[in-house]
């Protein structure tokens, strides 16, 4: 890439894609320009320098969250000015919508005649008026279109047929009940006020007893809340019982994409890292399938991280890498090569994975 296009590059990263005509799900590697949103594949740990596809921003629409994909509540919509949808999923709520406010913003500079600074423009009429609870619960309620329950774990114990308050908040803007988050909250804050919805777990307990009326509900992922209980779910989710259960039940410390090399065949792919604490746990995912569970994970107590040198193929490596390599070997010296995008980001990794071990 020439030095003029790496001035103008303004976000990249991985970001998983679904197919135009199979609807599977791919890691690619996104470029953020003023203009167009640039993505290509990864072959043997070294990004494809064909390009692999394109999506040009000017009167783009996006939608975010986007909570129309099963079991991917991460994923936000790019439609075209042609009418094509773009469907793409970040490894965080946090990285998606920092993904979603750069592109919103690239958009809005080419929609305005300077290219540059908006004028006059009024903040949306909030719509938070004269609203029916019951006919929003009816909605969170539905078989169908409402709000997902399932199992979720917090400080070791876990909980069924919960939610968390980033998921209602989503729920509650994708379904333009509220136009902003911080409507989301006030609302959601209503429906705690009412008995509609209750607390689960100590995290959300917690904020009930010490934050303001309009504030009672929380916009974060690791807060849990459920239906009041003389409301039963139709499609309620069991509890079940894994060998897994305590090896999930730490509190996440870092999430994202890198590189994972392959024990049997060496070949290098993109997995979603779950670092968590408490027990000291690293899990990592296939983001191209929608299985919740870990591919695959191990104990990060008695573990030994190294970054590797980038001056030729270290030993146990294999195919056309890009750098920014480290390892990791267990207990059982298992020896596991993982790649990051950046070197920043490996250091990023190491730093936070020495803080478990």
């Amino acid at each position: 890439m020439d030095t003029d296009k790496k001035t103008s590059i303004l976000r990249e990263g991985f970001l998983v894609k679904r197919g135009h005509v199979v609807h599977n799900w791919k890691a690619r590697w996104f470029v953020l320009m003023p203009d167009k949103l640039l993505y290509y594949k990864y072959e043997g740990g070294k990004r494809d320098s064909c390009q692999r596809g394109k999506i040009l921003l000017k009167d783009c629409v996006l939608t975010c969250p986007f909570l129309e994909c099963e079991n991917r509540p991460l994923v936000f919509k790019l439609q075209t000015v042609n009418g094509v949808d773009h469907f793409l999923e970040a490894c965080s709520r946090e990285k998606r919508d920092e993904w979603a406010a750069d592109i919103t913003t690239a958009v809005a500079k080419l929609r305005t005649p300077d290219g540059g600074k908006m004028t006059n423009q009024e903040e949306p009429a909030s719509q938070l008026h004269n609203v029916d609870l019951s006919k929003v619960l009816d909605s969170m309620y539905d078989i169908h279109s409402g709000i997902k329950m399932s199992n979720h774990v917090e400080q070791g114990s876990t909980y069924s047929n919960c939610f968390s308050g980033s998921a209602v908040v989503d729920w509650l803007v994708f379904m333009q009940l509220a136009l902003t988050r911080v409507e989301a909250v006030t609302l959601a804050s209503a429906l705690l006020e009412e008995g509609f919805l209750r607390t689960v777990g100590m995290k959300s307990v917690e904020a009930l007893r010490t934050a303001g009326l309009s504030e009672q509900f929380m916009d974060d992922s690791t807060a849990l809340y459920s239906f009041s209980e003389n409301l039963k779910k139709k499609g309620s989710v069991k509890a079940e019982t894994s060998l897994s259960a305590v090896e999930l039940s730490g509190k996440v410390m870092k999430r994202g994409f890198l590189l994972k090399q392959g024990h049997r065949r060496k070949n290098w792919k993109v997995r979603l890292f779950v670092l968590r604490s408490e027990p000291a746990f690293l899990h990592y995912y296939d983001p191209t399938k929608d299985d919740l569970s870990p591919a695959g994970g191990f104990s990060l107590r008695g573990c030994l991280v190294s970054s590797l040198n980038d001056n030729g193929v270290p030993s146990g490596v294999k195919g056309n890498i890009q750098g920014n390599l480290f390892k990791i070997i267990t207990q059982s010296d298992t020896h596991y090569f993982i790649q990051a995008p950046t070197n920043q980001e490996k250091m990023d990794w190491i730093d936070a994975i020495r803080e478990q071990t």
